[in-house]
């Protein structure tokens, strides 16, 4: 009976030996491939930390503005020389787009010290169509959140007239203005049964309208006072809004602030 003898593999198949230079291709191969791996973990730390510091940059430059919007008038603007309770807004020509382009002559009225000016929409600030807007836009806007809100609305003279500087009396009765404008006033819709009382006075050589509104539905408020005027090419109006219960609180504060508006 015939038997196997084992012969090592190692005989048969003699293994290649490895060169000092294939050894130092693989050493290289696997050193590299180590760094790319750790230059791809920097890249990613470096997105982290990115995605982390770029909002807090952002958020840094808009804090500035944020808390500009939150400080009382009382701040910055001084006494009102007729009555030392409120503070006097004077526009200048840096205050505004059409202040600027002198589409609006500039304006004045008393407030409260611890109201807030308001940031207003680039849209709605005319900035986008001075000098030669055909919508009404919005000049400034204060408010309290416990006594109301006020805004300046500023109008194209054209409008409501074709005649070149026309006067307020020139557009007609209180009553015809204020169907033209009282969208502005209200928010939304103007309904003529909403109209409680109107007057006209006169300021040195300017005449202005004035309206008391109760306004249920008005997006501005239940309660609206307005004053109406125009010089150049444009007509200004001034608007007093107060929700039911800053009316009961604040009605004297609010018609005196009225009353104060003058160009």
């Amino acid at each position: 009976m015939a038997t196997a003898s084992l012969v090592p593999t190692s005989k048969i198949f003699p293994a290649s030996p490895k060169s000092p230079a294939s050894i130092r291709a693989r050493t290289s191969v696997i050193v590299a491939s180590s760094q790319q791996q750790q230059q791809q973990q920097r890249r990613r730390e470096l997105l982290l930390k990115s995605a982390v510091a770029i909002p807090a940059i952002l958020n840094l430059k808009e804090a500035p503005i944020a808390e500009a919007r939150e400080v009382e008038v009382g701040s910055y603007l001084p006494p009102s020389p007729s009555d030392p309770s409120f503070v006097l807004f004077k526009a200048k020509p840096s205050d505004t787009p059409a202040l600027r382009a002198g589409n609006v002559q500039p304006y004045q009225f008393v407030l409260p010290p611890n109201w807030k000016q308001l940031r207003i929409a680039n849209i709605l600030s005319g900035n986008y169509c001075q000098p030669k807007c055909a919508e009404p836009w919005i000049e400034v806007k204060f408010e309290n959140e416990k006594q109301g809100k006020v805004q300046v609305v500023a109008s194209p003279l054209i409008r409501l007239t074709n005649k070149p500087n026309a006067t307020i009396e020139d557009l007609g009765e209180p009553e015809k203005v204020i169907a033209s404008l009282g969208p502005f006033v209200t928010g939304n819709s103007y309904d003529s049964d909403e109209l409680l009382k109107t007057s006209i006075e006169k300021i040195g050589d300017q005449t202005y309208y004035k309206y008391v509104l109760e306004t249920p539905f008005a997006l501005t408020g239940s309660h609206n006072l307005a004053k109406a005027t125009a010089k150049g090419n444009t007509v200004v109006l001034f608007v007093v809004s107060a929700t039911e219960k800053q009316w009961q609180s604040s009605q004297k504060t609010l018609e005196a602030i009225l009353d104060s508006f003058q160009l």
